[in-house]
């Protein structure tokens, strides 16, 4: 047993944080979730935790009865997704530019224009195969989510799906132990999920009524299932993740063509290993003997097998890793290395030259407008994985060569 018992006047705050530091905001939210009654049995912290809206970001918050929007949070199904290639590092070219330029040229990313028309981060023109797949798999789904809350039609649905967004999504060339390439990538469900969020985060607040008193946070409040507004959600969300998981899919067949392209690469193939998986979600799962719904608010399933992906920052070191299915955890581990500074935070401590000289290694952006997803903000992944020795087995071990931000 390695968690650590953390001070509660709710349910046990289980927390693998040995060696990590912990922000005292994260931890007062900590102990204002593990008050709600709607918590099951006990509140498990990842090692990356840090604040967040409502919920603590790198917390595993099982309800029974209840959901909580604002602790799934607004980028519903954000996570990452990963693929092993045939190629080595000796295959690729001495000059990594044009494969940035490449991958960065062929899937839409970053936000101008507040996100309306003509925005870089969004499609112009949906391409042929995006609009085929949306029919496929989102468009039923979409409309009966719009029919009952028009709102949602006001976003970028479709004109998201197989685009990577800002902040702290990302695209990655990667090599593991082995100099075998990897790509990877992280992002979510865009606008649309963030759209479905803030409205049901609103009426969560709105139908809680007269008890919207009794909660320690206003941004903790909750459906209650049997509810209308609870059934609405558990489908928008569930819509919500299945739209995240193919915006990777689609990213990350776009990025697999584009370094197909590039001069100078030789021939491969991605059918090794690939992963794809959630850190932002709800599930139905059954845990120390109740069906409850488990919310990962940045945090992994790691049940027995389970194959995930725990990134660290631009320029440290990433993880493929297999759960040990600890029933502590909730069948989870950590979603990254979490964040230590705020991006105004860190703006404020780094200058370019801070970060030009911490990603000295990699091919990315080393500009002003990045400042606040540099390494320095972030917690000491090595420090991260060893704090969840007991959570994940680790597979491969990653370092980034080139990396694209929004």
């Amino acid at each position: 047993m390695t968690y650590q018992e953390l001070p509660s006047q709710g349910v046990p705050i289980r927390a693998w944080t040995d060696g990590v530091p912990v922000g005292d905001n994260a931890l007062q939210q900590l102990r204002n979730t593990a008050q709600l009654p709607i918590v099951h049995h006990h509140l498990a912290v990842m090692p990356d935790v840090h604040w967040g809206l409502g919920a603590t970001i790198g917390s595993v918050v099982p309800t029974v009865g209840a959901v909580i929007p604002a602790a799934v949070g607004v980028d519903i199904g954000c996570g990452m997704a990963a693929v092993q290639t045939t190629l080595t590092a000796g295959d690729l070219p001495d000059d990594l530019r044009p494969l940035r330029t490449a991958i960065e040229q062929a899937v839409p990313h970053g936000r101008s224009r507040h996100g309306g028309r003509r925005d870089r981060g969004a499609w112009g023109d949906v391409p042929r195969r995006v609009g085929n797949l949306w029919k496929e798999h989102l468009a039923k789904g979409f409309e009966e989510i719009t029919d009952r809350y028009p709102r949602v039609k006001n976003s970028n649905n479709i004109h998201h799906l197989g685009t990577l967004g800002t902040g702290n999504h990302f695209i990655e060339v990667c090599l593991d132990q082995e100099e075998r390439v990897w790509f990877m990538l992280h992002s979510g469900s865009r606008g649309v999920g963030n759209r479905i969020a803030t409205i049901f985060i609103d009426k969560a607040k709105k139908d809680m009524g007269k008890h919207f008193h009794n909660l320690p946070d206003k941004d903790l409040a909750y459906l209650r299932e049997g509810s209308e507004s609870f059934e609405d959600y558990v489908f928008a969300v569930s819509w919500a993740q299945d739209f995240a998981r193919l915006n990777r899919q689609i990213m990350m067949e776009a990025v697999i063509d584009a370094a197909r392209r590039v001069p100078k690469i030789q021939p491969f193939r991605t059918d090794a290993l690939v992963v794809n998986c959630h850190h932002n979600y709800v599930e139905r799962e059954r845990h120390f003997g109740r069906d409850c719904l488990v919310t990962r608010k940045g945090a992994v399933r790691a049940a027995e097998g389970d194959w995930g992906i725990i990134p660290g920052s631009m320029g440290a070191k990433s993880f493929i890793v297999r759960g040990k299915g600890n029933p502590d955890s909730f069948h989870s581990c950590s979603h990254g290395a979490g964040r230590v500074l705020s991006r105004t935070a860190a703006k404020k401590k780094y200058s370019v030259e801070d970060h030009r000289r911490a990603t000295a290694h990699v091919e990315c952006r080393k500009d002003e407008a990045v400042i606040d997803e540099t390494p320095m903000a972030y917690k000491d992944i090595e420090a991260v994985m060893r704090a969840q020795a007991d959570l994940v087995d680790i597979e491969h071990t990653l370092r980034q060569i080139v990396c694209v931000k929004g």
